[in-house]
């Protein structure tokens, strides 16, 4: 890899590689990366890490982290919710952790180009994505799992963002999957017109702006949508709260927001909050995961440790915002949606309708 991403008077391609190093150092032997020592790992956060490993030029521990994740699959195409040390902990088939895989091989070949890693991820992927779009439900949100009957916002947002990935993906191949332009369709229409029809998260920040981060929502539009909360989340100077109700601003969710705020060409608060972050910023370029700013105990690092999430979400924050000043990778625009496959075409359930071609 070339120079690594980085984001002037902000991080540095050092404090980069040092950010992608924290990641490494947490890496279990078989691959996997954990959410810190010790602790369990979700495909999801796991495929982000390895994103994120990639960027930071950490090149072999993300390509041990991709090739673990087929060894997790089961033969629905789920993945299971939590594993710890290389055992099942949590059973439940998960959809928006089924369904990542397709953005990391993608990101994969946006930075590498090598066709025989996507080739060799391909079947993971398709039936990862045969196995979500299977949960969907009548209105077009994806059902969180298999045992629950309701959508989550914040993770279809992001499988929408995984569809569009995976059908890129196909298109590569030449083995095109229009079910998930059909699944696209009705899904980007439920997240734009009917966010109401999901499970009540709207204390969460994720549901906030995982609509915009994930594509479905862009334009005009999303920055409507992200007006009326940005002081109920947004903390000047430190990042912003996980939940409304609690001072404590969280790394991730703010880099995330980050991401979206590049997403609609929103640069200017889009740095200012990657910098008021870095506070995070601990030893050896890990980052804690958030910080008690208010209440009994205020002005602590909560959870006391440092976390690969945060810091993966760190490097591809730096990795968007850095293409902006020419200093990002050919994976930068991942959130931005620049490469993915056309969006889809919207289906409205209500009225019947089923275009020709999804796209």
């Amino acid at each position: 890899m070339g120079q690594l991403p980085h984001v002037p008077d902000v991080l540095s391609p050092r404090q980069v590689a040092e950010t992608a190093a924290s990641i490494a150092s947490m890496q279990e032997p078989s691959g996997a990366v954990p959410w810190t020592t010790g602790e369990h790992v979700d495909i999801w956060n796991h495929v982000e890490a390895a994103m994120a490993l990639l960027v930071g030029g950490e090149v072999e521990a993300a390509e041990r982290a991709y090739d673990w994740v087929p060894t997790m699959q089961r033969p629905d195409g789920s993945w299971p919710m939590k594993i710890v040390g290389g055992q099942v902990d949590d059973d439940r088939g998960e959809v928006n952790m089924s369904a990542y895989l397709a953005v990391g091989v993608w990101h994969h070949w946006l930075v590498r180009h090598d066709v025989d890693f996507v080739r060799r991820l391909w079947p993971s992927v398709r039936a990862g994505l045969d196995w979500v779009v299977s949960q969907q439900l009548p209105f077009g949100g994806i059902g969180w799992t298999p045992s629950e009957s309701f959508a989550l916002l914040a993770g279809s947002s992001s499988i929408y963002q995984s569809l569009r990935a995976g059908v890129a993906l196909a298109d590569l191949l030449d083995d095109p999957q229009p079910g998930w332009e059909l699944a696209g369709g009705r899904l980007g229409h439920a997240v734009r017109r009917h966010r109401d029809r999901f499970e009540d998260k709207s204390t969460y920040s994720m549901d906030w702006y995982y609509p915009v981060l994930g594509g479905a929502v862009r334009g005009p539009a999303a920055l409507e949508l992200l007006a009326p909360r940005w002081d109920d989340f947004v903390v000047p100077g430190l990042g912003i709260r996980c939940v409304d109700t609690n001072p404590w601003v969280t790394g991730a969710e703010t880099c995330e927001l980050v991401m979206a705020l590049d997403a609609v060409g929103d640069h200017r608060r889009a740095l200012g909050l990657l910098a008021d972050m870095q506070h995070l910023r601990g030893d050896a370029g890990g980052y804690w995961t958030g910080w008690v700013y208010e209440g009994e105990n205020p002005d602590v690092y909560w959870p006391v440790e440092h976390t690969t999430y945060t810091a993966a979400a760190v490097i591809l924050a730096v990795d968007a915002l850095g293409e902006t000043y020419g200093h990002g990778t050919p994976g930068s625009g991942i959130m931005r949606g620049t490469s993915l496959a056309p969006h889809f075409a919207e289906i409205a359930l209500e009225c019947g309708c089923t275009p020709s071609h999804a796209r």
